[in-house]
């Protein structure tokens, strides 16, 4: 079996061709070297170096496929003779006790790939499955759903992807492609104009500009600024409403803080234009999925 070793490396990848990157084969080699070390010990006494089998893959819980194209990528690093084939796509929904795939190939190959494979893919399940809810949640209105930096060390790569299959959009991907000004940097400079103007001049290659702001009055401050989008933070459901107001369109307001299924909803109907959520990848659960060896093949 062939698989990398080495740090992972983050590099800015733009996430619609995230198929494509060198930095999700990265992620898969670094968590195949984690479990496998020097050898499968079990598998390698216990599973003939001959042996082929097949299994297939099972949903037992209703949610939203996101991993797919990582599982293939997976087996791929630890045996190329393995072969899957799906029956559903990534962003899919699946219901309990649906077969969505398949896979077989080498006996070893199956048995060591299969805990790495299938972390990525309930953890990138779980994480869909949650943003499809807060993006249904927020349906008929104009409200976009964000994900934030807090993501899990090493994975963003794959949560931000997450959350594009369950039909959300990515906030930064991390702090070289947009400048967020938050309250401590504004505390360090004296003002939030201050704080624009140094960012502004300061960033030869002109990236987008966040301010935060958690009252109206800082708001009225940040919308005379040239930047492009400005952070409502802890805000009640009153001062967002009125917030919307004040900007009229002029620029695009985007609310954070206390985000979460019972109360996005109401957030989306004060007329913000985005809502970001730390908990669609801090705090997810896991899809329950298993990948179930069902017989030993015939290659006759």
């Amino acid at each position: 079996m062939a698989f990398q070793r080495g740090d992972v490396v983050l590099v800015p990848v733009p996430f619609t061709n995230l198929q494509n990157s060198q930095q999700i084969d990265r992620i898969i080699a670094n968590a195949l070297a984690e479990d496998i070390g020097d050898g499968d010990v079990t598998t390698l006494n216990t599973v003939p170096a001959d042996a082929r089998l097949h299994g297939v893959f099972l949903a037992k819980e209703a949610g939203v496929l996101a991993g797919l194209e990582v599982v293939r990528r997976v087996f791929q690093q630890v045996d190329p003779a393995v072969t899957l084939a799906f029956d559903v796509d990534d962003g899919d929904r699946v219901e309990p006790r649906q077969l969505f795939g398949s896979i077989h190939g080498p006996g070893r190959a199956l048995l060591t790939g299969e805990r790495t494979a299938l972390n990525f893919l309930q953890r990138m399940s779980g994480i869909a499955t949650l943003t499809r809810r807060y993006v249904d949640a927020v349906a008929g209105t104009h409200a976009v759903i964000l994900d934030t930096r807090k993501t899990a060390p090493g994975l963003r790569a794959l949560d931000k992807w997450a959350v594009r299959l369950g039909g959300g959009q990515n906030h930064r991907i991390g702090l070289y492609d947009m400048a967020m000004i938050k309250d401590n940097h504004i505390a360090a400079v004296g003002g939030i104009a201050e704080a624009v103007r140094r960012v502004r001049t300061g960033d030869p290659r002109g990236r987008p500009i966040e301010v935060e702001v958690a009252t109206l009055e800082q708001l009225a401050e940040a919308l005379e600024q040239p930047i492009d989008r400005i952070l409502l933070d802890n805000m009640s459901l009153e001062q967002m409403a009125a917030a919307v107001q004040m900007a009229a369109g002029r620029i695009p307001l985007e609310a954070s803080g206390n985000v979460n299924l019972n109360t996005v909803a109401a957030i989306a109907a004060t007329g913000v234009d985005y809502i970001s959520s730390g908990a669609l990848t801090h705090s997810v659960a896991a899809l329950d999925i298993s990948l179930d060896i069902q017989s030993v093949m015939n290659d006759e």
